[in-house]
């Protein structure tokens, strides 16, 4: 049998290799391989590499795909309505199949309904079958309809730790057109944090929902040649100061740098002194500091981390073998050419959180402080793919439970505690430590293995803290995620702080937020004394010799077939049929409307009425709200008529199969503000010609019905947050033609595009009032990558001010999605053509 094939990347860039972007190499990879059998690839290669043309775009194709359940649910609505679209006008279903290896998490569902005993775990994974069965249903009939897509049931973990502990390869093998290949492991997924696995080597990044569907059929990710930002490490972190500090540093800084969706890469010599588990925690932070990566080359830890985590020996070493051989490994020496360079000496990292709205407002820990106000600890969730997938901060957090049981402490009852790791493994490790035990003594018991928290799923509070709330309590969460927007944890709650698993718990125990951490009592020890932070913080080497004592390599492999046999899974009933059997009472699947082939494009000259007038910091929280869906609400009385329970109506992350309660959940959270008019209540708007205060879906119905175009305005960072696509879904069904703000996050602008939505980045904010148009002048034949885009305001009493935008449009592919009305029509199109 012959040895797989390779790319000589050395003899292919001979000296230019050394002075590359590590990010850069392995794109150019991509190209090398495929260029015989691809001409857009060629010669892309041809002008980047050969002719030094960066404005080229390069037509990436990942190795594999990446989702999780409530991003690859409304993609495989959207994937089932084209088949049903597709038979219904004569052609073939089957040729709606994704091409390459898609895996499929389970982790974005499960509620924290119970907790602080172990039993919490059972119960949490029974109620979320039951609430899902349906959504379930959809994955499992996608499992069986498309050959190349695999689901993890639930239980399996958080999408980006099972990619880290078990999907990831650093280096994969693979067939194109008949020979076998060796080539970096490379993917691209449907959450925004993605690129944690840049932390053991693995160049992937996140895209939307809509993205990832043109993938899935054979179309490559087209991006120019990303500019790379390098950031030199040196020195290493001192005691006591964990992965969580320095993530939250290096967020800090690089917001201060705007990088608009740059590539980040680590380099210097401080890498080698940071741990897999401590990369990963950093490179989870990419889309938190502006980045589309923040990508770690491999090295010896990473090496380590396959061999801790139970991978064959075999694969390790030829992947080493690979990558030191196409100078794909790390050196701690080398200086590449970047675009910019950033330095961070470890050293001065210090012990940190984050709050309370922003990821990049950190706060030393030496500086927090007491004041009057009374703020209870309302949630403290060691939560998130982020903290949890490194079990340094996993144990650190069990020793402090255990410090913190032996001096006679408790967590008060109005906290609501919580541990959900992103591994089924972690039970096992924090077991053998002889740390899940103090660690469910204190009400930490292990919840899910999922996202909980982090994403809003956080279930009820408890009832001591409604007390409170009632008595006029201002309430406060603290958590190990990565995002901290008001109202994303619960509705209840504006102000939440990110933290290590261990200052997680210190909090807990403290009860209040309202206190400076280092230096005021946490509580008072059976003896009387107080017990400060540094009475319970275990020194390095406690560390170390417990991480020791309850590692084994073995876990992994158990743990995940464990969980993969779920006997609930293998249980749930799911068609076999090459069509999805939709059920028109459905109300958690139905067939989206802009799964059709009759879209038009929405460019031109017109004159359009400001639907939402928003200001910045708009996220896609804000915008499409993945928590709890309130029964008073628009969507909540839609599910309600249709015979839903008030109690238990799910969370609008269940629902995006539905179109129909995404609708009218829109613009809802708390926290938004339509600068329209004063006291409008989020999810509303004022219908101008009436003067009437409306949902924003019924008046953009009316004016719609009026011949009337709308926009939405917004100011800087519009679609900061996650990848979920329906935050653009959402505006197309609303009827908007194009989005105007000072600036807009890399993923939401991509989905704006591919509904066919028109992203105008202004010179600077604009203001308006009721009775406002504003005329777009983008006609088809003008649109190009970054075309400049003239507009005025009509102002209302007669005042006309001109500007002009600039098309935020990145890549002749965009433009091409554009003039064909969305990616969903280009697709149909293609694929009735072909059929």
């Amino acid at each position: 049998m012959s040895a797989p094939r390779r790319v000589d990347l050395p003899g292919a860039l001979g000296a230019r290799l050394a002075r590359m972007p590590w990010v850069h190499r392995i794109l150019a990879e991509n190209l090398l391989r495929r260029r015989a059998e691809d001409a857009d690839a060629d010669h892309a290669a041809v002008a980047w590499l050969e002719c030094g043309d960066r404005t080229i775009e390069l037509p990436f194709v990942p190795a594999r795909l990446l989702m999780h359940d409530t991003t690859c649910g409304p993609a495989l609505v959207d994937l089932a309505a084209m088949r049903s679209v597709i038979a219904a006008q004569g052609g073939d279903p089957r040729r709606i199949v994704p091409g390459l290896r898609v895996d499929v998490s389970t982790d974005h569902s499960i509620a924290v309904d119970s907790y602080g005993t172990r039993g919490a775990l059972a119960a949490n994974l029974a109620a979320e079958m039951a609430r899902n069965a349906e959504r379930f249903g959809l994955m499992k009939w996608a499992g069986a309809a498309f050959e190349t897509l695999h689901v993890h049931p639930p239980g399996t973990g958080i999408m980006h730790t099972i990619n880290l502990e078990r999907l990831a390869t650093v280096v994969s093998r693979g067939r194109a057109q008949g020979p076998e290949w060796l080539f970096p492991d490379t993917l691209i997924g449907t959450d925004s944090h993605t690129p944690m696995i840049n932390g053991i080597g693995v160049l992937a990044w996140g895209v939307g929902g809509l993205e990832a569907e043109s993938v899935m059929l054979g179309m490559p990710v087209t991006l120019r040649v990303p500019e790379v930002v390098g950031v030199r490490l040196t020195g290493q972190l001192g005691p006591g100061v964990t992965a969580t500090d320095l993530a939250l540093t290096i967020t800090e800084m690089l917001r201060g740098v705007r990088l608009d969706g740059r590539f980040v890469e680590f380099f210097g010599p401080g890498v080698s002194a940071l741990s897999a588990g401590t990369r990963a925690v950093v490179a989870n932070m990419a889309p938190e500091f502006g980045g589309a990566t923040g990508y770690f080359p491999p090295d010896d830890a990473v090496t380590a981390y396959l061999r801790a985590t139970g991978r064959a020996e075999g694969d390790i070493r030829q992947a080493e073998d690979y990558l030191r051989c196409q100078q794909l490994w790390f050196d701690s020496e080398a200086a590449p050419d970047y675009d910019r360079v950033l330095h961070l000496g470890l050293d001065a990292v210090v012990p940190s959180l984050a709050g309370p709205h922003r990821p990049q407002d950190r706060i030393a820990r030496a500086e927090t402080s007491a004041s009057a106000e009374r703020t209870p600890i309302a949630l403290a969730a060691i939560t998130s793919c982020t903290n949890t997938s490194d079990p340094r901060l996993l144990v650190t957090a069990g020793l402090v439970a255990r410090a913190a049981l032996a001096r006679g402490l408790s967590v008060p009852s109005w906290v609501k505690t919580s541990l959900a790791p992103g591994s089924p493994t972690a039970g096992a490790l924090l077991e053998r430590a002889g740390l899940r035990a103090p660690l469910e003594a204190l009400g930490f018991a292990i919840v899910a293995y999922g996202c909980t928290t982090c994403i809003g799923n956080s279930g009820p509070l408890a009832p001591a803290m409604d007390a409170l709330i009632a008595e006029g309590a201002h309430p406060v969460a603290v958590l190990s995620g990565n995002r901290n927007f008001p109202g994303r944890v619960h509705q209840a709650i504006r102000d939440s702080y990110l933290a290590s698993p261990p200052l997680v718990i210190a909090y807990a125990l403290a009860g209040d937020f309202n206190l400076a951490i280092e230096t005021d009592p946490l509580g008072i020890a059976t003896d009387g004394a107080p017990v400060l932070l540094r009475d319970i913080w275990p020194a390095e080497h406690e560390i170390d010799a417990a991480l020791a004592a309850a590692a084994d390599p073995a876990d992994f492999e158990t743990a995940y077939a464990a969980a993969e046999a779920s006997p609930a899974w293998a249980a749930l009933p799911a068609s076999s049929a090459p069509l999805y059997p939709w059920d028109n009472a459905s109300t958690y699947l139905r067939p989206p409307p802009f799964v059709t082939t009759d879209a038009t494009q929405r460019l031109g000259r017109f004159t359009a009425r400001p639907l939402i007038v928003l200001g910045d910091d708009i996220t896609t929280d804000h915008i499409s709200p993945a928590g709890a869906i309130p029964p008073h609400g628009e969507a909540g009385r839609w599910l309600i008529e249709r015979g839903e329970r008030p109690d238990d109506l799910n969370v609008f992350s269940a629902r995006r199969g539905n179109w129909e309660v995404m609708l009218r959940g829109l613009f809802t959270n708390p926290s938004v503000r339509n600068l329209l008019g004063a006291d409008i209540p989020p999810g509303s708007t004022i219908h101008a010609p009436s003067g009437e205060v409306l949902p924003l879906w019924q008046a953009a119905a009316r004016y719609a019905a009026e011949g009337e175009s709308v926009v939405v305005v917004a100011g800087d960072r519009y679609g900061m947050g996650s990848s979920r696509d329906w935050a653009a879904k959402g505006q197309y069904l609303l009827g908007v033609r194009a989005v105007l703000a000072v600036g807009f996050e890399r993923i939401h602008r991509s989905n704006l595009c591919n509904m066919g939505i028109l992203p105008l980045e202004l010179p600077a904010a604009l203001s308006l009032g009721t009775g406002d148009r504003i005329e777009i002048d983008m006609p088809e034949d003008a649109l190009a990558p970054s075309a400049p885009c003239a507009g005025r305001v009509h102002h209302a009493d007669g005042r006309v001010h001109a500007f002009t935008a600039r098309a935020a449009v990145e890549t002749l592919a965009e433009v091409r999605v554009l003039k064909a009305g969305g990616l969903l029509p280009l697709m149909l199109r293609a694929s009735l053509t072909a059929s």
